[in-house]
């Protein structure tokens, strides 16, 4: 019996609540996946991430490349032993990161050439080393090696993108079913992986329905992964491409939107269908002060919160929340206090997962729609920014 399946068990409209087993556990879905770039979610412990529900976390097959090695990393028992979290795992295949790099790349039909962030060096990703390095991370899902371009790009450079990420997603499969044919080696110490390909086409929808039916003819996928989108498009185009995602995807497989963690459209993608979320946005915009409050985004550096008493948000259940008030984690960020990234970090991503049990009940309640539309509606009635400046 294969160690990964997927269950929908309600649905409302498009919105599903389904079930994604792993060899490392179900995730319960739709879900949001916190992000540990560098084998930690940052400033976060593995106990954080249980203690607030999180089920499924991922990393990066790039930074951890570069440092401190996935040849290290399998030494070391593999990305779960090495992290110190026993819950499923899924890496993405630093095809974002390269594309990233934009003036430090070259893309060719065999791979890319790219320099290091960290020291310059000259490195090569193609299919067959990013499947042996995401094998030597040893995470429960790996995502194929592809080629990501902007959001706004015209029709012809996305067809050349889209075919390209195909004809490497052939090539992942081979390397990837070869790697796991070595048994009982130290290439393959891990319980079952599963490969999920990543369906492109920018904004336009024909290549959207062509690359993920192209890509179900190349394999059978566990799951699908929906990229190039969050890379510049405007929210209006990427919430009609998951509506053609959804009309073209196979409905007993898990979706899984790669790179988006705003709440609004957390919210929009599991009205359309969308299961799994990524994004580093809630660590990284802590850091930078700003929170995710059910009431809008609050910016904690306004001088209106010096002598806040409230929490961040009255509605949250997180340790932040249940423990300090405004007036004092601003304190803390103004401050430089380590303890205030701390906070702001713990609170975002508490708020992200648990805005997708909340949206798992209200599908399994049968009140989804109505549920969404009156948090839609909230959040955007209280978003505008307040408008004087932060004083020390």
């Amino acid at each position: 019996m294969t160690a990964f399946s997927f269950t929908v068990e309600k649905t409302a409209g498009a919105a599903r609540a389904g079930v994604f087993t792993t060899p490392h556990g179900a995730v319960e879905s739709p879900a949001f996946m916190p992000v540990g770039t560098q084998a930690t979610v940052k400033a976060l412990d593995p106990a954080d991430l249980r203690a607030m529900r999180a089920q499924v976390i991922l990393s990066n097959a790039y930074h951890l490349h570069l440092r401190p090695g996935d040849e290290l990393v399998r030494q070391m028992g593999g990305l779960h032993r090495f992290m110190g979290w026993d819950g499923p795992i899924l890496t993405d295949s630093g095809g974002f990161q390269v594309f990233s790099l934009a003036n430090l790349r070259t893309v060719e039909e065999e791979g890319v050439e790219f320099q290091s962030h960290l020291d310059g060096s000259k490195r090569h990703f193609s299919p067959e080393s990013v499947m042996r390095i995401e094998r030597n991370l040893g995470a429960d899902v790996i995502m194929q090696f592809d080629h990501v371009i902007p959001g706004q790009s015209d029709e012809p450079s996305a067809r050349d993108a889209t075919e390209r990420s195909l004809r490497w997603l052939e090539r992942c499969r081979v390397a990837f079913e070869q790697l796991g044919q070595i048994g009982g080696s130290d290439l393959n110490p891990y319980p079952e992986q599963t490969l999920f390909p990543v369906v492109q086409g920018g904004i336009h929808g024909a290549l959207r329905r062509a690359s993920a039916t192209r890509a179900a003819e190349i394999g059978d996928w566990k799951g699908y992964g929906i990229g190039g989108l969050s890379v510049g498009e405007s929210k209006p185009d990427m919430y009609v491409i998951l509506e053609v995602m959804h009309d073209t995807l196979p409905k007993d497989r898990p979706r899984y939107l790669m790179g988006v963690g705003f709440p609004e459209d957390l919210i929009e993608g599991v009205r359309r269908g969308v299961d799994l979320f990524d994004c580093v946005a809630p660590t990284r915009m802590g850091r930078n002060g700003a929170v995710f409050t059910s009431e809008g985004r609050l910016n904690i550096k306004r001088s209106e919160l010096r002598a806040d008493p409230r929490p961040l948000d009255e509605r949250c259940s997180c340790p932040c929340c249940t423990r300090f008030s405004r007036a004092y984690v601003r304190h803390l960020f103004t401050s430089d206090e380590i303890l205030g990234l701390r906070l702001l970090s713990l609170h975002n991503v508490h708020f992200l997962v648990t805005l997708m049990h909340d949206a798992r009940a209200a599908i399994r309640d049968g009140r989804f729609d109505g549920w969404s539309r009156a948090w839609l509606e909230r959040y955007f009635a209280n978003s505008s920014p307040l408008t004087t400046e932060a004083t020390p």
